[in-house]
């Protein structure tokens, strides 16, 4: 679990919203690539837990997508009901809620709520609520205030190390073609250089690089040798 403190910005409030909605929104922009290149192959559940109704509406706003389903909960004392109506994927927890101790909900959330993926949030930073969300193996741990590219940046790597938000098809040729054609450049070589290295002819190769064209995986095979690279680092290369 990656912990970091924010710097001190607000969250920017959107409008109200009800308690529980599917999103209508673009997918996620953030970083690479372009608007649009990210889907969900299943529908995604996420639940907002806050004793504050307006931080939830903002979360649930600031997350809404087409493909997901936000629930918030404000009142504590309909927590574990909540936790056991249905799984959830992600589920953002405030650390701090009144009449229930963070152990309690803990362990709510491991006997209810096994296959989710908890972010913390809590506006009082400590290192035993570190320690204890570690324990807990939660997923990251966010200090209030953040904003709105921070809690997007958490969910979208959250979603995607769950295999819940997906690169397209196109978007993934794309990224491959660029890595290869940033890599090919800093070594200085030409299209004709690299298809003598690789055995790959020239067009297939700026079809590649251009994204056009999806490559087998014996062509990557022979591109990164002709790199010095493992396949591993170029698909690395794609999440930088």
């Amino acid at each position: 679990m990656e912990l970091r403190t924010p710097s001190p910005r607000s969250l920017n409030r959107g409008p109200e919203s009800s308690d529980s909605k599917s999103g209508r929104l673009d997918p996620y922009p953030v970083g690479k690539p372009n608007v649009g290149s990210y889907y969900f192959p299943t529908e995604v559940r996420m639940l907002v837990v806050d004793d504050e109704p307006t931080i939830c509406h903002l979360v649930q706003d600031v997350l809404a997508r087409p493909g997901i389903v936000i629930d918030t909960v404000s009142d504590p004392a309909r927590l574990e009901s909540a936790l056991q109506a249905r799984p959830y994927h992600v589920i953002i927890q405030d650390y701090v809620l009144p009449g229930v101790e963070p152990e309690q909900i803990f362990e709510w959330l491991k006997a209810y709520q096994p296959d989710a993926s908890v972010i913390i949030v809590t506006g009082f930073p400590s290192v035993d609520s570190v320690i204890s969300s570690l324990r807990a193996r939660a997923y990251d741990y966010l200090t209030k205030p953040f904003d709105v590219a921070q809690l997007r940046g958490v969910v979208q790597r959250c979603l995607e190390s769950k295999g819940l938000l997906r690169l397209s098809e196109e978007a993934l040729r794309e990224l491959l073609g660029q890595a290869i054609r940033e890599r090919r450049k800093g070594l200085g070589l030409t299209l004709a250089q690299m298809a003598e290295r690789t055995g790959v002819s020239l067009g297939y190769l700026s079809q590649i690089e251009l994204g056009k064209n999806s490559a087998s995986i014996e062509t990557l095979y022979r591109i990164c040798l002709g790199l010095g690279i493992r396949m591993a680092e170029l698909f690395s290369a794609i999440k930088s």
